[in-house]
């Protein structure tokens, strides 16, 4: 497996400068906003953050391919001493996610793997897998089937986040990868091979670790590290200067960072994905980016593969990508890890809306995914939107901001 190459996230950060708006502008109205309806956002955030519940957020509104809004309010960093800038870089979390599922797109075209292909053909450790009986580590049988490449994608191998759970299982996992980010990638993938799944592969939806995987497969295809094989495929194309896994010295003072304290719980809260090398490049969870980087990517997704006639993925990849893979066999766990995202599918790493109500408002065929620590993001191909929101909030007053921001945008439509 390909070490990690620190020189190639680096140089994600050293592209030449463009211009300060990511996407040409529009006026709100040119693209069927109401300015007055827009301008709510500012005045809610700005309440936020007057009355302590957030240091600040970045928001980006794309519709019919034009930048409508592009806005900072409040502050940078927790301790509300730096005001917010639109430039600012946050922790994206699991939004690396979706970057990750972009580049194992770009890997498939070239015919290097399948969906369906078993991860066992890259990673022989992770055959004979064995499953959990009842969530009992102690007691488990063979896996019915191979973990396949689909199932890291859409979170359907039984591989899970140690934390999310209260299981025997889960406890297992978490003592075990509690602290996978420090870990290389050789010794994560041999480690987890001796864990027993909480689920048989295809069956159950449940959040975890797949995507970390599905991102050293890409370093095993492409005998790159995830961030230059993400840099080459997707990042410099797309001319996102500022997303990669390691923040450079020079540009810390750009790191937006959260409120000490919990808003809602008091607890102490600190946030320092990006200012730490990892032990190597996590495509679950460990990239940075902007507002302005990752409306560009939002926008070549709503765009079928393109931005500014300049080819990043396929038209069939990206309607695979954001399609529903989960079958009515499998069992929908989504709303336990994103409880407004009632009635959603998944396809490969992003959520993707059904037919019918749902708890948030938007169109079917809409598909998203979100940060732990704050940012999120969605895309409309109905409406011809895409939105990108930034804060650093990692408690669960996120999951508020992310209805409430999505009331606010689909309330603005005027057309």
């Amino acid at each position: 497996m390909k070490k990690l190459l620190l020189i190639a996230a680096l140089a994600v950060f050293t592209l030449p400068a463009r211009a300060a708006d990511p996407l040409p502008r529009a006026t709100p109205e040119s693209v069927g906003l109401s300015p007055e309806r827009v301008a709510r956002i500012g005045t809610v955030v700005d309440t936020e953050v007057r009355e302590g519940r957030m240091p600040g957020a970045v928001i980006a509104i794309a519709r019919r391919g034009k930048l409508a809004f592009y806005e900072a309010y409040g502050f940078q960093d927790g301790g509300r001493t730096r005001p917010m800038a639109r430039e600012a870089i946050f922790p994206i979390a699991s939004m690396t996610k979706v970057l990750t599922g972009a580049t194992l797109m770009s890997v498939l075209e070239e015919g290097r793997l399948s969906l369906w292909d078993p991860v066992s053909r890259f990673f022989p450790a992770l055959a004979d897998m064995r499953v959990a009986v009842d969530g009992n580590p102690n007691t488990t049988m063979p896996a019915a089937r191979p973990i396949r490449v689909i199932d890291l994608a859409r979170h359907t191998s039984g591989i899970v986040y140690g934390n999310r759970g209260n299981t025997p299982a889960h406890q297992l996992w978490q003592q075990t990868l509690g602290g996978y980010a420090r870990m290389k990638g050789d010794d994560f993938i041999a480690a987890m091979a001796k864990l027993p799944l909480l689920h048989q592969p295809g069956t159950y939806w449940e959040y975890g670790l797949s995507i970390d995987v599905l991102g050293l497969l890409i370093e095993e295809r492409t005998d790159k590290s995830l961030g230059e094989a993400m840099a080459e495929r997707i990042l410099r194309p797309l001319g996102m200067q500022d997303t990669g896994f390691v923040v450079p010295e020079s540009q810390r003072g750009r790191y937006a960072t959260p409120l000490p304290k919990d808003p809602v719980t008091g607890q102490p809260q600190d946030v320092r994905v990006g200012l730490v090398t990892p032990g190597f490049e996590g495509g679950g969870g460990q990239a940075v980016s902007t507002a302005a980087d990752y409306i560009r990517f939002a926008q070549m997704l709503l765009n079928g593969g393109t931005l500014e006639g300049k080819r990043v993925l396929s038209r069939k990849s990206v309607e695979e990508m954001t399609r529903d893979h989960l079958s009515p066999d499998i069992a929908n766990n989504v709303t336990v890890t994103e409880p407004q995202l009632t009635n959603f599918g998944f396809g490969v790493t992003v959520a993707v809306r059904r037919e019918g109500g749902s708890d948030v408002l938007g169109s079917p065929g809409m598909f998203s995914w979100n940060g732990a620590y704050g940012t999120s993001m969605w895309v409309d191909p109905k409406e011809d939107l895409a939105v990108v929101f930034m804060a650093s909030t990692p408690g669960l007053i996120r999951q508020h901001y992310r209805r409430v921001v999505n009331a606010l945008v689909y309330g603005a439509i005027s057309d």
